[in-house]
């Protein structure tokens, strides 16, 4: 569930700054004096920093970054080192790209590397950071993220949602079986992300994002919040000329998009409390449990309703856009590989049998669906960078020295594709996983899909549970072409940017039910 604010940022050009009321040359100009100073201050530290590339002023390392910060990162740390330190404008910036590494930043020095930078979208979507994801490190995080855990995202409590995915995933199923009858082509990343949504908000929420009037525009705010997460602004790379997000209306447009949604999610609240329900329910959505809790003083630790807001949100907004592309590169790469998907395919179908319908103790002796999904987040980690670190104090570091206040950006694809610890890395291979049962909570640090320390993903269950479940219902009920009579091997898989690394085109397939 957890996301990269950082890795959304685009090559930055003028024209997508939106600059319609400053003149471009005074702009320019505080650009110039601003970073004069910041490079002055720089260049009297004497520390023995990690090897960096050449850096440009003003900008930094920032034009190194390219469209696919992930590559882009993992190419110069190829010649640099898996220790490299980047200026991302005015933002010191240390990039982790070997397990080795990851396992210093991650256990040894874990409490120096556990907080978080505050970028300007986070600090106003999600309450001041009062969540759980981007909190600062400290009491109040981990008492709310031990509430989380042992509240919210518990092994009982997600089980306790699988009615709730089946009901769900059934709902896909029949729309899949439609197309059928036509032969026609479906957008399955479009299908993917609408049932991953309506699962997610059903569980934090009681309703869906979308469907009904009010909820669409929830949904569309959605879609919007998520698009704005990753928007430049100059507070985040350059804060001495923060003020410039005001005069451009960055600051404007994300403020009156929060305005929105929390008067939406205010509202959910309001409707919760006046609802009356069985506390004995053994299912019970986010909103509920907090009620619950807080009523019966039982929450351990004063949580006021923007603290409960953030966390609702940091659950949603972290959780649809990773699970629903992870199945869907699941479900490219097992098109591109044909003979892959047969062997998927007659697990399922095998451990299921002539039942109408996938169970959840089915899924749990298909040993190679959970192969697949393992090598599809070893390949296509939804978060190639983990959400990014700050390091709280000075430390040293593979024997150099990290500045306090230095952001960190650990290369999970980086680490991923590295062939010290990985086998014939570049390839698509869930059989590998038999020889090394990897987890996904590994110590080695080889694996980092879902983070590691301290800070690892708290959804990890419930994100796992929902991508299988959808993964083996589609591989179950139906087989799967490209459209237009194209090969597999002619799959695009060009990447695109956003909150999480999707593909750069919509997965288009054509859907032919099975006879099991």
């Amino acid at each position: 569930m957890e996301m990269s604010l950082l890795q959304n940022i685009q090559p930055i050009t003028w024209q997508e700054l939106e600059i319609t009321e400053i003149n471009n040359s005074l702009l320019f100009l505080l650009l110039l004096v601003s970073c004069f100073i910041f490079w002055k201050k720089l260049g009297k530290s004497n520390l023995n920093l990690p090897p960096s590339p050449p850096k440009l002023p003003v900008l930094g390392n920032l034009h190194q970054l390219g469209k696919l910060h992930h590559r882009s990162l993992r190419a110069l740390s190829l010649k640099y080192g898996p220790l490299m330190f980047l200026n991302i404008g005015q933002k010191p910036t240390l990039v982790v790209s070997s397990a080795k590494a990851a396992r210093e930043v991650l256990t040894t020095h874990d409490i120096e590397f556990a907080d978080r930078p505050k970028t300007t979208a986070a600090e106003i979507f999600f309450y001041s950071c009062s969540g759980v994801v981007f909190s600062s490190y400290g009491e109040y995080w981990k008492k709310v993220k031990k509430l989380c855990v042992t509240e919210l995202l518990s092994a009982q409590r997600v089980r306790s949602y699988q009615s709730i995915r089946e009901e769900q995933v059934d709902i896909l199923i029949g729309k899949v079986r439609c197309a059928c009858l036509s032969g026609a082509s479906i957008d399955m990343s479009e299908m993917l992300l609408g049932v991953i949504n309506s699962i997610i908000s059903l569980c934090v929420m009681g309703r869906k994002a979308t469907g009904g009037k009010d909820n669409s525009e929830f949904g569309e705010l959605l879609k919007r919040l998520m698009l704005q997460l990753g928007n430049f602004s100059f507070a985040d790379s350059f804060p001495i000329i923060a003020f410039l997000d005001n005069l451009t209306g960055i600051t404007a447009h994300l403020k009156a998009t929060s305005r929105e949604i929390d008067a939406y999610l205010d509202q959910v609240i309001e409707d919760h409390s006046m609802e009356d329900y069985d506390e004995q329910l053994y299912f019970k959505d986010f909103v509920h449990i907090f009620l619950e809790l807080q009523r019966n003083g039982k929450l351990g630790i004063e949580l006021t309703r923007d603290n409960i807001k953030a966390i609702l949100l940091e659950m949603f907004v972290g959780g649809t856009v990773t699970t629903a592309t992870t199945i869907e590169w699941a479900m490219a790469e097992l098109v591109r590989d044909q003979k892959t998907m047969r062997k998927a395919q007659q697990e399922v179908r095998r451990v299921v049998g002539n039942k109408s319908n996938v169970e959840v103790e089915d899924i749990e002796k298909m040993a190679y669906l959970k192969w697949v999904v393992k090598e599809t987040l070893r390949l296509h980690p939804a978060l190639p960078l983990l959400i990014p670190r700050e390091t709280s104090a000075g430390v040293e570091l593979g024997g150099y020295s990290v500045p306090a206040r230095t952001v960190v950006l650990v290369n999970a694809f980086a680490i991923h594709l590295d062939p010290e610890v990985w086998e014939s890395p570049e390839k698509f291979i869930p059989e590998r996983y038999e020889k090394d049962p990897v987890d996904f909570k590994d110590r080695d640090y080889k694996f980092l899909a879902f983070g590691g320390g301290r800070r690892v993903c708290p959804g990890l269950d419930f994100g796992q549970a929902s991508t299988e479940t959808v993964l083996a219902n589609l591989l179950y009920w139906f087989d799967w072409t490209l459209p237009d009579g194209r090969r597999p091997e002619e799959l695009d898989m060009d990447e695109s940017f956003g909150l999480s690394v999707s593909k750069k085109t919509h997965l288009r397939l054509i859907p032919t039910l099975s006879s099991p």
